[in-house]
């Protein structure tokens, strides 16, 4: 049984033990990104929660494979819940009187198929060139054009813009081809 699978059993079996040691290892590192991020220690507290109890349904639903650290799963499922959460609260209309229109069990299936496309997205990006990663990797963290330029030594904004392009038509091509690509990119 690897580590991964033994924290999930562990989450899955409520073995406040090994719950203890995935508090102290992980959760500093969440707290740490939530409190640079607008958010006070409750929202680490509530986003760690909310996060272990996605991860331990998901488990209990379907045993899936963690393929890096159970720490670093549990990291990216946090700062995805913080940045949904982040983005609800830019959206939200202050009033009192306004009622939850999401149900928390359809918030946390979301939230599942969420990770779950960001799991397909990071798989195949690791199938396309070392070349084509750093493009889309600068490209997805906006930097300009002209910075993409410079960092990858391309001639022109033309030849980086054409090259987003195609690694990003590369990537899609693989998402696509995936088994699983239809019943993730819709509810």
């Amino acid at each position: 049984m690897t580590k991964n699978t033994q924290y999930l059993s562990s989450l899955l079996n409520n073995d406040s033990k090994v719950i203890m040691d995935i508090y102290t290892i992980v959760f500093p590192r969440v707290r740490k990104f939530i409190l640079q991020n607008k958010g006070q220690q409750q929202d680490a507290e509530d986003i760690f929660q909310k996060a272990l109890i996605q991860i331990t349904v998901r488990y209990q639903k379907e045993k899936f494979e963690i393929k890096s650290s159970f720490e670093a799963y549990l990291f990216t499922s946090c700062k995805n819940l913080w940045r949904k959460e982040l983005k609800k609260l830019k959206n939200r209309v202050t009033n009192d009187h306004i009622i939850e229109l999401v149900p928390e069990e359809r918030d946390m299936a979301l939230t599942i198929l969420e990770q779950k496309r960001w799991e397909l997205f990071t798989e195949k990006l690791d199938l396309i060139s070392e070349n084509c990663k750093k493009v889309l990797t600068l490209f997805f963290n906006n930097t300009s054009y002209k910075d993409i330029v410079k960092k990858m030594g391309y001639n022109s904004e033309t030849v980086a813009r054409q090259r987003v392009f195609k690694c990003k038509a590369k990537l899609s091509e693989h998402i696509k081809d995936d088994q699983r690509y239809n019943s993730l990119k819709t509810l």
